[in-house]
């Protein structure tokens, strides 16, 4: 196994709770060397559910899996010293503070900047800094109710509601990995760093926009901020004879096949082409729902795996530890801790040369502040 495909690369992570530490986190699995730096009553999200031990939560545990841990007081002059220490040899500097206070604290992108000139400084906020909302807070309920996703629950199911995922806090981890990784490429060929910002709302807003931007994009707008499929009220799991089922009879393709295999009593002319269907859909996703409750989930999983029609059953997240095709492809990694093997859901990614791994636990709460300080505090260098 080799290091992966960021061996070598140090980072400096002041980041708490999820959008931050899953960005460091897949960092971390794919070889760089993650060092948390922890305030001394330690990142929230070691309290905030089950886990083996104090202070190590099942959330943190995953997200914060193969870094090491210390803790700075960086209200006090040792503190700050010692974390100029580690930014001197650091390849990315991330954070999770409002910009205020990390400028208050000295380590804005101009101080770290001026100790290390090809750092990679990505701040992790909820509202961009350049907008009015700047030094508001956010969490990731609030950040789904502002870009629309209880809205567009409410146009699906008639209720406004969370998703239940905290979609805000993975996805701006997900865009704030993409753009430090953009940001240390553009660095390996010039030399150059920089300072990257993400933010939880614009990502989010980004993010929704994809698809439910359509007719609002042009001027004069030809219609709302929608896609029509996913909020149709009859878009849900299909009811069968014994259960549920997913299933998205929708091309041209699958619609046919489905239509020839099945004859339901409804096919007419109106319903023959895409477009059409995309027009009513509604009453086609009505119309389907009928039909499904005729069979039972294995007859329909059955007939839609010969059909090459996109189908599942229902499944929990539980579930999903037993999954055979995860299984096979190898997706959970087993550590041996001294609190027992803990099976992660290791990288969902596969590279043929630099393969990423779960390089470990998480730590305990400052529990390589010595080694780390020890590495890189300046006469143990001149030594």
């Amino acid at each position: 196994m080799t290091g992966g495909p960021l061996q070598g690369v140090r980072v400096i992570d002041l980041t708490a709770m999820v959008m931050g530490p899953y960005c460091t986190q897949i960092m971390a699995d794919m070889g760089a060397d993650v060092i948390k730096v922890e305030p001394p009553q330690g990142d929230d999200t070691r309290y905030v559910s089950v886990g083996p031990a104090p202070g190590l939560s099942g959330v943190f545990v995953n997200v914060n899996r193969g870094k090491r841990s210390i803790v700075l007081d960086l209200r006090t002059a040792s503190g700050k010293a010692d974390l100029r220490d580690l930014i001197a040899d650091a390849d990315v500097f991330i954070h999770s503070m409002r910009a205020k206070a990390i400028a208050k604290l000295g380590f804005g992108y101009d101080d770290v900047a001026a100790i290390n000139p090809r750092i990679v400084y990505t701040n992790c906020y909820g509202y961009g800094r350049r907008g009015p909302d700047a030094d508001r807070p956010a969490y990731d309920d609030t950040i789904q109710a502002e870009c629309g996703l209880p809205a567009v629950q409410k146009q699906l199911t008639g209720e406004a509601a969370y998703v239940g995922t905290i979609m805000a806090d993975k996805v701006a981890g997900l865009t704030a990995l993409y753009s430090t990784m953009m940001a240390l490429f553009h660095r390996e060929r010039t030399g150059e760093g920089q300072e990257v910002e993400v933010s939880m709302f614009e990502t989010m807003a980004a993010f929704m926009l994809v698809e439910h931007a359509n007719g609002a994009m042009f001027d004069p707008p030809l219609g709302p901020a929608v896609y029509p499929r996913t909020v149709a009220p009859n878009r849900r799991p299909y009811e069968t004879k014994d259960g549920h089922i997913a299933a998205l009879i929708y091309n041209d393709k699958h619609w046919n096949a489905f239509i020839d295999a099945v004859q339901p009593p409804w096919n007419r002319p109106e319903y023959a082409t895409l477009e059409a269907r995309a027009r009513q859909i509604d009453t086609v996703y009505g119309l389907l729902a009928q039909t499904l409750k005729e069979r039972t989930t294995a007859e329909w999983l059955d007939l839609f795996d010969d059909l090459e029609i996109p189908a599942a059953p229902i499944h929990t997240p539980d579930a999903l530890f037993d999954n055979p095709h995860l299984n096979a492809v190898g997706l959970f990694e087993t550590v041996d801790t001294q609190y027992g093997p803990v099976r992660f859901p290791g990288v969902p990614t596969w590279f043929s040369k630099t393969p990423g791994r779960v390089r470990g636990f998480a730590p305990e709460l400052g529990a390589d502040t010595d080694d780390v300080l020890a590495e890189v505090r300046p006469q143990n260098k001149a030594g």
